[in-house]
């Protein structure tokens, strides 16, 4: 069992270090770390965690909206590859019961999220996001959301690089 186990764990810390794919490097200074900020009000946060999987053919996004009081919301983004359509994707599922599913565009400052569908209880809600990276250390999430009279923005929000 020694000889087998020893191989594999090799195996399994240089994946950890791979290189990602090409169409997720836009992405890789994301990998590897926590990003934290605070909403207006001071009261609630939101932290996302990333982390490659397989190799760095994927990575992974676990985030935490956290409100004092309140149970946490949490979700899952998986970023991948999708070669048929020659573009990055993901999935996102939370513990709410959600859904999302879309594409992920690498931009001179940051990254964008296309519009695409949000769906919880039957309920649908168009959404875009834009990621604006500011320096090494911080970015800046903007969400908007799509209504019968236009975008609105539902937050924009710098999270900051921790540990």
């Amino acid at each position: 069992m020694r000889a087998v186990v020893a191989p594999v764990l090799i195996v399994l810390a240089a994946a950890s270090h791979a290189a990602p794919m090409s169409d997720l490097k836009p992405m890789a200074f994301l990998a590897g770390h926590c990003w934290k900020g605070t909403f207006p009000g001071g009261q609630q946060t939101d932290e996302h965690c990333f982390a490659w999987m397989y190799g760095a053919r994927a990575l992974r996004d676990t985030h935490t909206v956290r409100t004092p009081g309140k149970p946490d919301y949490i979700g899952e983004t998986t970023y991948y590859t999708d070669p048929s359509a020659k573009a990055v994707r993901y999935l996102y599922i939370e513990n709410l019961g959600g859904v999302s599913q879309g594409s992920v565009e690498s931009a001179d400052d940051g990254l964008v999220f296309p519009a695409t569908q949000y769906v919880a209880e039957g309920q649908s809600m168009t959404y875009r996001v834009r990621w604006t990276r500011q320096g090494d250390d911080a970015y800046e999430a903007w969400s908007e959301a799509q209504s019968p009279s236009g975008w609105s923005t539902m937050f924009k929000l710098v999270l900051r690089r921790g540990s």
